[in-house]
């Protein structure tokens, strides 16, 4: 259990790299007249971190001690956190994601792919950094 947790909680930090990456490559080349594999396979292993990072977040969704639906647990804030908050997020977060990737590849103007993987991966983006259970939140979870 606790190899799975740090490899969820590692794997965050490629994702999010993955993701500041894609967004920096789809804004600078906003007004380009390419859309290259190169661009492609960014945007693509950036959402195949983030679906990774949901299958490892399911099991522990279903695994770990944090999410617990006993008697109250909407009043206690890392029961509600980890039980309801954290992964609704997440999941619209990925959904947001994935709809931008495939908007993006059945536009035919490489300016609009560009365009649209921008928009759509900073809003997932957004909502991924609000949904971490970063550790100045004292939701018993550490960097790493």
């Amino acid at each position: 259990m606790e190899i799975l947790k740090h490899a969820h909680s590692g794997l965050r930090w490629v994702a999010l790299i993955l993701l500041v990456f894609a967004i920096i490559n789809a804004i600078s080349k906003k007004g380009s007249s390419n859309y290259e594999k190169k661009d492609k396979m960014i945007n693509l292993f950036t959402m195949i971190s983030l679906h990774t990072q949901l299958l490892l977040g399911l099991i522990l969704y279903f695994k770990s001690d944090k999410v617990q639906f006993i008697a109250g647990w909407m009043k206690q804030p890392m029961l509600r956190f980890y039980g309801m908050e954290h992964i609704l997020l997440m999941i619209i977060a990925l959904v947001i994601v994935t709809i931008g990737r495939k908007k993006a590849e059945k536009t035919e103007a490489p300016y609009s792919k560009h365009q649209l993987i921008a928009k759509w991966y900073l809003i997932g983006f957004i909502l991924i950094l609000a949904a971490i259970p970063w550790p100045f939140r004292n939701l018993g979870a550490g960097w790493f």
